[in-house]
């Protein structure tokens, strides 16, 4: 269903998009709009504001969080760079190529930044440091 198309060529920006769209609407419903169509410029002004995490769900039970594309000249695959969980990972960076018929799914989550969750929820994808070695 992914291929180099889906990801580089409009489906993801699309994916994203449909959800800033809906996490704006949720807060200034659509048919709520005052007549001088405040409601809708404030609308228009919070979907800006709106920042994605973009899940990738893997066929073998892997989960990564995509911080953005890595263009390295590849086609067959999906490369990127990871959100690291693991602090100690947090001091480099993870890039990652994946085959796209590995990918099961992919989630988009929309929150403005006042409104995200002050916990670190945890993606899956590399376990912590402690007694865990390798990969989830």
């Amino acid at each position: 269903m992914f291929n180099y198309d889906w990801f580089h060529q409009g489906g993801l920006t699309r994916l994203i998009d449909e959800a800033k769209i809906r996490c704006a609407n949720k807060k200034y419903p659509p048919g709520s709009d005052s007549r001088n169509g405040k409601d809708a410029k404030q609308r228009d002004e919070f979907r800006k504001q709106l920042d994605a995490r973009i899940i990738l769900y893997m066929k073998d039970g892997l989960t990564y969080e995509m911080k953005e594309i890595a263009n390295v000249g590849m086609s067959s695959a999906l490369s990127f760079e990871c959100v690291p969980v693991d602090d100690n990972y947090r001091v480099g960076s993870i890039v990652l190529v994946v085959p796209f018929e590995d990918i099961a799914r992919v989630e988009v989550f929309a929150v403005h930044p006042d409104d995200k969750p002050q916990d670190n929820i945890r993606i899956g994808g590399f376990r912590s440091a402690t007694g865990e070695v390798g990969r989830e």
